[in-house]
């Protein structure tokens, strides 16, 4: 197996909404994700400013960070670069208007024209094998853990 050189740091946004989750699907080289919403910290950024950038880039929308929610507690390598080791911070958020967030209403509706996608999933119903990567389980399973009963 080969050797992690470097690490990746991930920032990713809870965002709910009337008992629903915001997930986002993207198509990355050909292959179709769905995940939260977030991504890569660029050098000099301060991960809150991470993850207000990332949102503002993906849904034209700004955020407020709130609390932390889940840090990546296990080694975890990167599915694009098995070189690369994944920290990955998902953070509560939040947003003003939450109905105006451009939304679909299928996984991926209208994504070959767009490189990303956001939709509202129910958090009672939503599925671990909804989401991509192991990671992302993790915190969706502590998402309805937490938030799952009305």
């Amino acid at each position: 197996m080969e050797e992690v050189s470097r690490f990746n740091i991930r920032v990713y946004g809870i965002l709910m909404w009337k008992h629903q989750v915001l997930l986002s699907d993207e198509i990355r080289k050909g292959n179709r994700m769905t995940k939260f919403p977030g991504g890569g910290l660029e050098l000099g950024e301060g991960i809150e400013e991470c993850l207000i950038r990332e949102f503002q880039e993906e849904l034209g929308v700004t955020v407020e960070v709130g609390e932390s929610f889940y840090i990546t507690k296990h080694f975890q390598r990167s599915a694009f670069n098995p070189k690369d080791q994944l920290l990955s911070f998902y953070f509560i958020v939040n947003h003003a208007s939450p109905d105006k967030i451009p939304v679909v209403n299928k996984p991926f509706e209208n994504a070959a024209r767009n490189e990303m996608v956001a939709r509202w999933a129910s958090i009672s119903s939503i599925e671990e094998s909804l989401v991509t990567y192991p990671i992302d389980k993790i915190v969706l399973e502590k998402i309805k853990r937490k938030f799952g009963a009305k």
